[in-house]
């Protein structure tokens, strides 16, 4: 498959890059990006920024797909415009901003045939699979609620500027929870049935009083359980991504609770450095360590594999439009209430 990057604003976008010179399914042929602060950001990855527009990237008959890696804001727009030009699409999350932007990605991904694949790496991390291992052969019993806290820092000056312009960030529930609400859903194979409460608003990012850096929900899953959420911007910038609530996420069945955290300082999402998964089932005495079934497999890897034609997939197109709706309805409601 040859993939060209399109637009490198975040350094997730790195991380796949990373993932895509190590597969030797995908031949990288380029890059494009229109300003010289992603450029730097790109700094000691080896990319080569050898397209100077967009419309030379989708020009290109070399190319089968694309990732996106602009402005969250910018995203949607990229994606419609590759998709309509032929090319299968990827990209960090989240792939766009709006409703009426998925409504569209969606259709033309159906008309055309393409697929769309995202970032969603958490479905790949050990103790999350391992979790979901333990719900499906029925060792925590039936999951009736489930709570994560995401909390990043915001690091102010340090975090790409782009964040804080209008229309450029499309929401904090959106940036952060969609890999929680992707996860329940892998967990437990249900979906969003009603939000119920949500929230963003300002608190800690004091220089820019317009940008919503904090963000909660309270949702109701298909199958009767609670999903509650922080993902607020609220970590101290001194401690980095170091603290236990930087993705911990609590399972309650009805023979027991699950919980995993991340610990590690600058750690990957889909990274198990440092991680612990604790589970105490009924009858025991509390919280025990569970040694970490270990699996092969990238979030980048998959999206190959679906264009190839294989299935029984971690993560697909489906999956992938499924998470992005459901996030989205959450976020709109949580903008309601502003």
């Amino acid at each position: 498959m040859n993939l060209v990057f399109v637009g490198f604003r975040h350094r997730h976008t790195g991380a796949i890059f990373e993932e895509a010179m190590a597969d030797p399914n995908i031949n990288v042929l380029g890059a494009w990006e229109e300003t010289e602060i992603g450029k730097q950001l790109a700094e000691g990855t080896g990319i080569e920024f050898n397209y100077s527009s967009l419309e030379e990237v989708l020009a290109d008959e070399r190319v089968d797909a694309v990732n996106l890696g602009g402005c969250y804001g910018d995203r949607g727009g990229h994606a419609i415009a590759a998709l309509k030009a032929g090319k299968h699409v990827y990209g960090d999350k989240p792939i766009c901003t709006s409703l009426a932007e998925l409504d569209e990605i969606e259709k033309l991904s159906k008309e055309k045939g393409l697929k769309v694949g995202c970032y969603l790496t958490m479905r790949l991390s050990a103790g999350m699979r391992n979790i979901r291992e333990m719900i499906a052969d029925g060792t925590l019993g039936e999951v009736g609620a489930i709570n994560m806290t995401g909390q990043h820092p915001l690091q102010y000056g340090t975090r790409p500027m782009w964040y804080f312009e209008k229309g450029k960030h499309g929401g904090t529930i959106n940036d952060i929870a969609i890999h929680g609400m992707d996860l329940v859903r892998f967990l437990t194979g249900s979906g969003l049935k009603k939000v119920h409460g949500a929230r963003v608003w300002n608190h800690f990012a004091t220089e820019v009083p317009e940008f919503c850096d904090c963000g909660q929900f309270m949702v109701e899953l298909e199958n009767g359980a609670g999903f509650t959420a922080d993902v607020s911007y609220a970590a101290p910038a001194s401690c980095g991504f170091n603290l236990e609530t930087y993705w911990r996420t609590t399972v309650w069945g009805t023979k027991g609770v699950a919980e995993y955290k991340l610990k590690a300082q600058n750690a990957g999402i889909d990274s198990d450095t440092g991680a612990q998964l604790m589970v105490a089932l009924d009858g025991g005495a509390g919280f025990e360590k569970v040694e970490l079934k270990k699996y092969d497999a990238t979030a980048l890897g998959e999206f190959v594999k679906e264009i190839n034609g294989e299935t029984d997939l971690i993560i697909d197109t489906a999956e992938v439009f499924r998470t992005t709706r459901e996030i989205l309805t959450i976020q709109a409601a949580a903008d309601a209430n502003k």
